[in-house]
């Protein structure tokens, strides 16, 4: 059976073995912990407004890390990932 990518779609390398594993934040799927796209943003705690008038003032306004991992079919199907041709993945792959 032919291989469609070089690394069958996951960052595990050589000789590592058994990888752990995580759930989707959108399905709930379980996914190897290599093959789950992560999406990692910084979220403020407060409405944007009312941060952009805090900042105007001098306020320091804190803002926390949100990571959130995805299965493949959430993060093509939420546009956080883009789907690539075959032409797109043989540039990728020699870079």
């Amino acid at each position: 059976m032919p291989k469609k990518r070089k690394n069958r779609g996951r960052s595990k390398g050589k000789g590592k073995g058994r990888e752990g594993y995580t759930y989707c934040s959108n399905c709930g799927a379980r996914i190897p912990k290599d093959k789950a796209i992560r999406v990692e943003r910084w979220m403020s705690l407060v409405d944007p407004q009312l941060e952009r008038e805090l900042k105007k003032q001098g306020a320091v306004v804190l803002r926390k890390k949100v990571v959130k991992e995805y299965c493949v079919s959430c993060a093509i199907h939420y546009g956080v990932v883009k789907i690539g041709g075959y032409s797109e993945r043989l540039a990728r792959e020699e870079t």
